[in-house]
């Protein structure tokens, strides 16, 4: 067998090969073999008609395709390690000879890995980040404290007013036909919310318990549904029950209800503590984060298409996945956002590059600079999700991750590792 590469492109090299005649007559018998038994000859018993019976019936080449496929898989894959070739997406391969008793010869044209020029990644210059807890955070978290152990009765006596829930029945209408999703009973609106369109709840003030009213609002014109975009709904609104939100007082008891604290200025610096420990936290993930950027920026890489559309179609799939998991799916997504398939990978495509060229920069700076993870790094990692899950069987836990994810793990130190070369070496702009 001989093999010859040629750079056909930056990123593309075309493969000639040319396998001796004996190994595809050897692939013809092993697909006749495999086949035979499908192959029902008068005079023979199923399964036992000679080859050449079967060629003068249904062909001489009836078994080529099978036999070239099966001498392509087989010899391919060794010749692109043997030649150092990484490709990125499937060959393109192309029969140039094939006939029994001579020489096979295929050409495979091969989208490959593109060469990274790595600029200064060591150096890189990052502003540095400061997220600090004000008084105004730690009295919004107090506020949603409150919110949360807020008390709702019924209205004594009164109108709707601005902050009330009003439990309404309600059924919209455009041109008088009843649309889909228009219709609701005791539904819980919070005045004041914009939850619903238009001046929808501004229209229920001074509406008492018991009283009905037409609402008449127009549907944005990008509101995602063609039936109802810009179009004017009439709905006929009947107010149940009005309720309000009692809101308990911000002082030492709510302080003590809520929380393992004996005071409201405990409390408030309990939390002011957790949220500095967040941002701490989160900026140095900033850092990390623009440090990690900044070696990118310095890189020179030209990357393939079939790449980018790789990463895209995985963005896609988790897409769908998190859909799924909240029972809906694309078509309902595109139809929300007013979107489709072709919006929707354009807009990812910005970012599915990013994620390619940080992935490759990553790789190389991790060859550069011969970073290694050890087996005792994999299982410590391993024993530490195993520790998060909360598993009994801590040992069997273990083997299973191992066994499922040891490669992920494995690619998830040797980043963080890359990552901690750039952030260390890193020089912060004030």
């Amino acid at each position: 067998m001989n093999a010859t590469v040629e750079k056909i492109e930056k990123n593309t090299a075309k493969i000639t090969v040319t396998v001796e005649a004996e190994k595809f007559t050897d692939a013809l018998k092993k697909v006749y073999q495999k086949n035979v038994k499908q192959f029902n000859i008068p005079g023979f018993r199923k399964g036992k008609a000679p080859l050449h019976l079967i060629k003068k019936m249904y062909g001489d080449q009836i078994f080529y395709p099978e036999a070239e496929e099966m001498v392509i898989n087989t010899t391919l894959p060794g010749i692109l390690v043997e030649n150092n070739v990484r490709a990125v997406d499937r060959p393109e391969v192309s029969i140039e000879q094939s006939e029994e008793g001579k020489e096979f010869t295929y050409t495979a044209t091969v989208t490959t890995m593109p060469e990274v020029e790595l600029g200064d990644y060591k150096g890189v210059t990052v502003e540095k980040v400061e997220k600090v807890a004000t008084e105004e955070d730690i009295e919004a978290e107090l506020k949603t404290m409150q919110e949360k152990n807020a008390r709702v009765s019924s209205k004594a006596e009164g109108t709707i007013e601005n902050g009330n829930i009003a439990v309404i029945d309600f059924e919209g209408f455009i041109a008088g036909a009843p649309f889909q999703g228009g219709k609701g009973e005791n539904y819980e609106l919070t005045i004041g919310s914009h939850s619903f369109i238009d001046t929808f709840e501004d229209q229920l003030i001074g509406l008492n318990k018991g009283d009905a009213k037409d609402v008449v609002v127009t549907f944005p014109e990008n509101y995602g549904n063609e039936e109802l975009n810009g179009k004017e709904a009439t709905f006929k609104v009947t107010v149940n029950d009005i309720k309000v939100k009692e809101l308990p007082a911000l002082d030492d008891e709510f302080a003590k209800e809520v929380s393992e604290f004996e005071t409201l200025e405990d409390l408030k610096a309990d939390i002011k503590k957790k949220m500095d420990e967040y941002n701490e936290h989160m900026a140095k993930h900033e850092f990390q984060e623009k440090a990690v950027d900044a070696a990118v920026a310095n890189t020179t890489i030209e990357i393939p298409q079939v790449m980018v559309d790789n990463e895209i179609n995985n963005m896609m799939r988790d897409l769908e996945n998190r859909l799924k998991a909240q029972g809906l799916d694309l078509d309902t997504y595109f139809k929300f956002t007013n979107s489709n398939e072709a919006n929707v990978r354009d807009y990812m495509k910005e970012t599915a590059e990013k994620r390619v060229k940080t992935e490759l920069v990553m790789a190389q700076i991790a060859k550069v600079e011969d970073v290694q993870v050890s087996d005792e790094e994999v299982e410590a990692k391993a024993r530490e999700m195993a520790a998060q899950w909360g598993t009994p069987d801590v040992e069997e836990t273990v083997k299973m991750i191992l066994g499922m994810q040891k490669e992920y793990i494995t690619y998830d130190l040797v980043n963080q590792k890359v990552i901690n070369i750039i952030v260390e070496n890193a020089k912060v702009a004030e």
